[in-house]
């Protein structure tokens, strides 16, 4: 007990903060009562103890690798990159499927996974790609509504960070940009006009159409190349969508279909 109260005096004396500190008195009522410590001093247990702060804080009932099961009940308003779940360590994932199971037919996934299992995310890290980026679409963000509605996420492919070109048949074949601003971040449709970048929203959305300076003012981090989205979930009150003309789904030159980028 006296060797806790004085390596834990050593690190509050290292961060100045007396909150580390684990006198023999708190020390009992943490053992003999159930008192729980607070943040300091169960990093100077760790650290004493030579113990990983999670398994720690295990001991409490937080299991930081159960965070993404919480992510969904927090709406962010704006846009943003996402590293919530960057330090998880495992994940809970499908370790067998029927062998009937085909990439070619519509199923139900649940019904298709035989097993699940616990998986080291370092084994997963062996899939990973340095060229994607992941963002969430803000709760107030309805630029591409409702196409990729506030609350999806998106994986962004930071190679493919130059506007394209070209006619597009349809909305789901003109790329979507992922693009960061002075204010934040949006998902749109861009178009290049000289040393401007213009954010073209979804024709149903009711926000208006943005020329930015690029890239001092916008610049794009990426196209979307993926989302994963709830669908039925919001309505916008505030705003009442102002049906658009057809033409700048995917065009910006009148008449002529899907010439823009």
């Amino acid at each position: 007990m006296r060797d806790v109260e004085l390596a834990s005096n050593q690190i509050a004396q290292r961060f100045e903060n007396e909150e580390f500190a684990i006198p023999p008195s708190r020390l009992s009522d943490i053992e003999t009562k159930g008192i729980i410590p607070n943040i300091f001093r169960l990093y100077s247990f760790a650290a004493i103890y030579r113990r990983e702060y999670r398994e720690l804080l295990s001991f409490y009932g937080l299991e930081l690798d159960g965070i993404s099961a919480d992510i969904g009940f927090g709406h962010p308003q704006k846009s943003h990159l996402t590293e919530a779940s960057s330090n998880v360590r495992q994940v809970l994932m499908p370790t067998r499927l029927d062998p009937g199971f085909s990439l070619q037919k519509t199923a139900d996934l649940r019904r298709a996974i035989e097993q699940w299992g616990t998986v080291p995310m370092a084994y997963l890290a062996l899939f990973a790609d340095d060229r994607y980026t992941y963002g969430y679409i803000g709760s107030e963000d309805f630029t591409m509504y409702p196409i990729l509605p506030p609350g999806s996420f998106v994986q962004v492919d930071e190679t493919k960070n130059k506007v394209e070109e070209g006619i597009w048949r349809s909305e789901f074949e003109r790329p979507i940009y992922f693009v960061e601003m002075r204010d934040g971040f949006t998902c749109c449709w861009c178009s290049i006009k000289r040393d401007s970048i213009v954010l073209q929203p979804h024709p149903l959305s009711p926000v208006p159409v943005r020329v930015l300076k690029c890239p001092q003012e916008a610049e794009v981090l990426g196209q979307v190349v993926g989302v994963a989205m709830r669908l039925g979930d919001w309505r916008y009150s505030d705003f009442q969508p102002t049906l658009k003309v057809r033409s700048t789904l995917t065009s910006d030159v009148p008449g002529q279909l899907g010439k823009g980028a």
